[in-house]
C-alpha cells in the first residue's frame, strides 16, 4: 500500500502586513518560536522565512542559496512573474564583460559624485516649487518621485522629460499577484520599447551614462553581439530597481524624521551625522516587504530547519533588521546608533551594486528637506495613511504634508 505523504502545514501566509509604519506583530513571534519558518506564499508554493539576523546573514551569504535559480522555469516563487518568461534566459548576458561592466561603472563612486551637484540642484527646485505651491501637498508627488527619477535618469544618461510617464513604465510590472495578468506584459512591453528607441537613437552612442555607453556596445563590431532585447531591459531593469528602491526608501525615511521631530532637529542641528542617520533610516524602514529571494542548491540544514535542493527560502529583512539579538533595543528609532549591520541592502555575493547611489540620492534629499523645510509634518493623522496593496515594496499611495 503506498504511503500518502503527510500534507504541510505552513505556519503563516505570506507576505506580511503591507503597512509601512508598525514592524508587524509575527516578527517578533517568528524570531522566538520560528526562525525558519514555513510560509505559504501568494501563488501557493511553499518557502521557507529565515527571521533572525544571524540566520538571514548566513542566507544572504552563503553562495548554496542562489539568487539566480530563483527566475528558473518551474522554481516556487513568491509571487507570479511579471516581466516575459522568455526573456529570463537572457538574464545570463548579463554576467558578460561588457554588460556588466557597463552597469557596474554607471552606479559607480566616481559617476556618483559626479552627479551629486545635479542631484542638489534637483531638490531643491523641487522645494522651490512646493514652497510656491504652499501646504497642504502630497511629498511623493511633488517631491519623492519626481527627484527619484531625475537621479536615476542622469545616472543612467535618460532624458529627465517626464518623471510621470517614466514612473508608468514600471508601475504594474511591479505589482505581485498569484497569477500572471495582462496588464503587466504590456506595461513591460511598453518600458522595453521606450529603452529600445533610445538606445537606437543616432546620438545614443554620445550619451553619458548607460544609456551611452549600452549603444556603443550595440555598435561594436562582435562576434556575439548583444541583442537590443537584451540591452534594452538591462537599461529598464536598472532603472526600475533603482527609481522604485530609491524612491519607496526616500518616502519611508522623510515619514520616519516627520514621526520623530526631535531626532530631526538635532540631526538638523548636526548634519555631519547624516551618514549615520541614513544607515539607521535604512535599517528601521520597511520598504521592502516581501522578503530577498533565494533558491538551495543542495540539501542543507538551517537553524532546525531541513532545506532540500529546490526549496525557495526568504529573507524577512524588516525581522532580521528589528533583531534584539543584534540591535540594541531595536524598536527604538537611533539616528546615531553604531555600528549599524543592517541587511537592507542584502549581503554577500549579491550585495546590492548601487548601495553609492543609494545612500547619495537620500543624503542629498534629506540634506536640502530638513534645511529648507524645519517644520515639515504630517497632514494627517499617521493611521490615516494608505498603504499600497500588491505591490513589490511597502508604500504609502500619498504622503500629505504641512510644513
Amino acid at each position: 500500500m503506498t504511503e500518502v505523504p503527510t500534507p504541510v502545514v505552513p505556519d503563516l501566509d505570506f507576505p506580511l502586513s503591507r503597512r509601512g509604519d508598525t514592524v508587524p506583530a509575527e516578527c517578533a513571534w517568528l524570531r522566538r518560536k520560528r526562525p525558519v519558518a514555513r510560509v505559504r506564499t501568494m501563488t501557493g508554493d511553499l518557502a521557507w522565512l529565515v527571521s533572525t539576523h544571524e540566520l538571514a546573514t548566513r542566507v544572504l551569504q552563503d553562495d548554496t542559496f542562489s539568487m539566480l535559480r530563483v527566475g528558473e522555469a518551474g522554481a516556487p516563487s513568491q509571487y507570479a512573474p511579471t516581466f516575459p518568461v522568455e526573456l529570463r534566459n537572457s538574464m545570463a548576458r548579463f554576467s558578460d564583460d561588457g554588460l556588466r561592466g557597463a552597469i557596474m561603472k554607471a552606479v559607480s563612486p566616481p559617476v556618483v559624485a559626479a552627479s551629486a551637484d545635479g542631484m542638489r540642484r534637483r531638490a531643491d527646485e523641487l522645494i522651490d516649487a512646493l514652497v510656491a505651491d504652499g501646504p497642504p501637498l502630497d511629498f511623493k508627488q511633488h517631491f519623492t518621485d519626481p527627484y527619484t527619477v531625475s537621479v536615476m535618469c542622469a545616472v543612467l544618461g535618460l532624458p529627465d522629460t517626464d518623471w510621470r510617464s517614466m514612473l508608468a513604465c514600471l508601475d504594474i510590472t511591479i505589482m505581485t499577484a498569484p497569477e500572471p495578468f495582462e496588464g503587466a506584459r504590456a506595461n513591460w512591453d511598453k518600458g522595453i520599447a521606450r529603452m529600445t528607441t533610445r538606445l537606437r537613437e543616432p546620438g545614443a552612442v554620445r550619451a553619458a551614462g548607460l544609456l551611452g555607453s549600452l549603444a556603443r556596445l550595440r555598435e561594436a563590431d562582435s562576434a556575439d553581439p548583444v541583442p537590443d532585447d537584451v540591452l534594452a531591459m538591462a537599461l529598464h531593469t536598472l532603472f526600475e530597481a533603482g527609481a522604485a528602491s530609491a524612491a519607496t526608501f526616500l518616502l519611508h525615511a522623510t515619514l520616519l524624521l516627520m514621526c520623530h521631530p526631535e531626532q530631526a532637529d538635532a540631526l538638523r542641528d548636526h548634519p555631519e551625522h547624516l551618514g549615520t542617520a541614513v544607515e539607521e533610516l535604512l535599517r528601521h524602514n520597511l520598504s521592502i516587504g516581501d522578503g530577498l529571494p533565494r533558491i538551495a542548491t543542495r540539501d542543507i540544514r538551517l537553524g532546525d530547519a531541513d532545506i532540500k535542493e529546490g526549496d525557495l527560502v526568504l529573507v524577512l529583512v524588516e525581522g532580521a533588521n528589528h533583531d534584539p539579538t543584534a540591535f540594541t533595543s531595536p524598536e527604538r528609532l537611533d539616528l546615531r546608533r553604531t555600528p549599524n549591520p543592517h541587511l537592507s541592502f542584502g549581503a554577500g555575493s549579491h550585495y546590492c551594486p548601487a548601495t553609492t547611489l543609494a545612500r547619495a540620492h537620500a543624503d542629498i534629499a534629506l540634506e536640502a528637506v530638513l534645511r529648507r523645510l524645519p517644520d515639515l509634518r504630517l497632514a494627517i493623522p499617521v493611521e490615516q495613511l494608505n498603504w499600497r496593496t500588491g505591490w513589490i515594496k511597502r508604500t504609502c499611495e500619498r504622503l500629505p504634508v504641512l510644513w
